[in-house]
């Protein structure tokens, strides 16, 4: 998606922006200037995620209608299973930009899911049919494998899943995993009519949170977009303190005492309209996006990678998911 007030990423169009702001944060509690690394929780294990990763891309393509994306569907929903979650489906036929039916799987896998207090962590789990941001015109209308965008994120919440089965919350919630189907089907960057493109993004998180499971509550939520990718540092995103100020406070700080501070500067990377828009205005829980800036980037403020075909396991970094993987452990480890 993308909204006409944030409208800007270093090369071309794209279905969410990022404004050029990305001043020091200065809103923190003083105590947090010192924070001393005091991690809780299990390791979280990157050769894992890594490995989960790869898995996914091992499939393809995994874009809408395709089969990489039934082949992933069924091996997503076999993992959470097999850590002992409680696995639901939601089916919808949405139509894209282009009026093309997608045949849209969201997928939830509930930890402890007779628990009444919980924590949603969401992420995409189709790839983008097009390469609409890679430098090389030709490649354009070829479909991306998405080894950061989106299999980086299902990876983490299926290690914190692996994990949470061999080491159980003290506090005793529970997580739901979700993973958004039909996001990267957004209008293309040469596609002429872009009108209300935006609206075109994200169409299995505005299902879900339109369509949410009959009394279904979450104290918050945490979305992982593009959590896998070299030298990613992860910004505070401007829509997530609009929504959810407080959890962007809680995850940072987070970062900081499980030891990964670095990943995540305390400064703005601007306002990004992503699946965690509808969850906040539809849904009404407010989640956070965590989902990485590259100021000094010219091919894009998502990364070189964002879009193209260079988004495979080559671009991968395993400190990179540890950082974050840790991050939402020391969250979950925390939480009372």
């Amino acid at each position: 998606m993308i909204s006409a007030a944030v409208v800007a990423l270093a090369a071309g169009l794209g279905w969410y922006g990022y404004s050029n702001s990305h001043k020091v944060v200065d809103d923190m509690d003083e105590t947090e200037e010192v924070e001393k690394v005091q991690p809780v929780g299990p390791e979280f294990n990157a050769d894992s995620a890594y490995a989960f990763t790869k898995q996914q891309c091992d499939f393809g393509p995994r874009d809408m209608n395709s089969k990489g994306h039934d082949a992933c569907e069924a091996w997503i929903i076999s993992k959470f299973k097999s850590y002992g979650c409680k696995v639901t489906t939601q089916k919808a036929d949405l139509k894209g930009y282009d009026g093309t039916m997608l045949k849209s799987t969201n997928i939830m896998a509930q930890y402890n899911p007779s628990a009444t207090t919980r924590i949603l962590l969401c992420a995409h789990w189709d790839s983008r049919p097009w390469a609409d941001n890679d430098p090389d015109s030709t490649n354009w209308h070829k479909p991306i494998l998405a080894a950061n965008d989106a299999a980086s994120g299902v990876a983490v919440m299926l290690e914190i899943a692996r994990l949470l089965q061999k080491n159980p919350l003290p506090s005793g919630f529970g997580v739901d995993f979700v993973c958004f189907d039909a996001e990267d089907w957004g209008t293309p960057q040469w596609e002429a009519n872009q009108d209300n493109e935006g609206d075109t993004w994200a169409l299995g998180a505005q299902y879900f949170a339109s369509n949410l499971p009959q009394g279904y509550e979450a104290r918050y939520g945490i979305l992982l977009d593009m959590v896998g990718g070299l030298n990613a540092k992860f910004y505070q995103e401007g829509m997530s303190k609009q929504f959810a100020p407080e959890i962007v406070k809680k995850v940072w700080k987070a970062a900081r005492q499980a030891g990964f501070g670095s990943f995540f500067p305390r400064q703005d990377g601007g306002m990004i309209t992503d699946d965690h828009i509808p969850v906040n205005k539809q849904a009404g829980i407010p989640t956070i996006d965590i989902i990485p800036y590259y100021p000094d980037c010219e091919q894009s403020t998502f990364g070189p990678t964002w879009h193209t075909l260079a988004d495979n396991m080559d671009n991968i970094d395993r400190n990179t998911l540890k950082a974050v993987g840790q991050t939402v452990i020391q969250v979950l480890f925390s939480e009372k």
